[in-house]
């Protein structure tokens, strides 16, 4: 593994740097990844993110995403750039599979891959490792990882605090989620002090919906809201068809399953998506139930304890029974 020292000895000199992070890259992938390139940028680096694909509208006013290299629409730019790249920095992610076909082409490139990430069961890619599972965001860890790793909290500039502020707000569910502890309210006051104007990206963020997406909301909470209340669980199902006929992008689906986790009592939410290539599910529970074991154990994915994500390869209506079938083996902790 890199050291710290060797690491800082590397970034005292111009490098050639690759940022990238998740597919599908949320508030928290975006304003990590921003951030750092912002850091790195004003430190004389030359440095590219690449996202192995597009990201939600409503993160495209974020400083700098007119550098961002999308991997699907430039792969043979961004394999080149890759290849060139003294140090990869791997952000809010922790396996290679996370970032689709880029994965092996990072995997095969020469130059230091370093992750700054904050789940579980890291995969052994990376060369230098900034990781905590208690972290509420990959961008408190950027912000960690610039302001005390590297000692050069002088450089926090609006751009950077901007970007941080935008990962961590959306990260830990605007500062509500137990992760968002006395010293994320800390960072979040040092990067205001810094120039993030918090209302405003709170604003850009959530109060920044197209027409389609509220009315494909309101079809997702009148009809297709099933409240199971001896379980304690709310599921949402959503199909292709009905994807096509509200014309929803990347982005628009983002923050659904929390509409159906606000009913009363309800402990664990689920929204089911039929996608092109498999159906998705994203869980998401309050306290100490565990939403990330049922994605791992039954859904080839994972997560956080209170947020996680999986995938099946069964069709949508027998994916959601399979889901149904899996709530009594929790029914003690679901009625707690």
């Amino acid at each position: 593994m890199l050291s710290l020292s060797e690491l800082k000895s590397l970034l005292a000199t111009p490098q050639k740097i690759v940022i990238t992070t998740h597919h599908k890259p949320d508030g928290d992938a975006m304003g990590s990844s921003l951030g750092l390139y912002a850091y790195l940028i004003q430190k004389g680096h030359h440095v590219k993110v690449i996202t192995p694909t597009d990201y939600p509208y409503f993160l495209h006013w974020l400083p700098n995403n007119s550098d961002v290299i999308i991997y699907t629409e430039e792969k043979e730019k961004a394999e080149a750039l890759v290849a060139e790249a003294a140090l990869i920095f791997c952000l809010d992610f922790n396996t290679l599979s996370r970032i689709n076909e880029l994965g092996e082409v990072i995997r095969m490139a020469a130059g230091y891959k370093l992750m700054i990430d904050h789940h579980l069961d890291p995969e052994d890619f990376d060369d230098y490792r900034h990781w905590n599972i208690n972290a509420c965001a990959a961008a408190q860890l950027v912000y960690d990882f610039i302001v005390n790793e590297l000692e050069d909290g002088a450089f926090m500039s609006k751009d950077i605090a901007t970007c941080l502020y935008t990962g961590i707000m959306t990260d830990s569910g605007s500062f509500r989620f137990p992760s968002a502890t006395s010293d994320v309210y800390r960072i979040g006051a040092d990067l205001i002090d810094a120039g993030a104007e918090h209302w405003r990206i709170h604003q850009l963020v959530y109060d920044n919906a197209t027409e389609n997406r509220l009315r494909f909301l309101g079809h997702c909470l009148s009809n297709k809201l099933e409240v199971i209340k001896d379980l304690n669980t709310a599921i949402i199902t959503v199909t292709a068809e009905e994807l096509k006929h509200y014309n929803i992008v990347t982005g628009d689906t983002e923050g659904i399953v929390n509409y159906a986790l606000s009913v009363n009592g309800i402990r664990l939410a689920a929204f089911i998506i039929e996608r092109k290539d498999r159906v998705k599910l994203s869980l998401r529970s309050t306290g100490d139930f565990p939403a990330n074991e049922i994605c791992r154990k039954y859904f080839n994915g994972g997560g956080h304890r209170n947020a996680a994500g999986g995938a099946s390869d069964k069709g949508l209506n027998e994916t959601v029974a399979y889901f149904k079938s899996i709530l009594p083996e929790y029914k003690t902790q679901l009625l707690l």
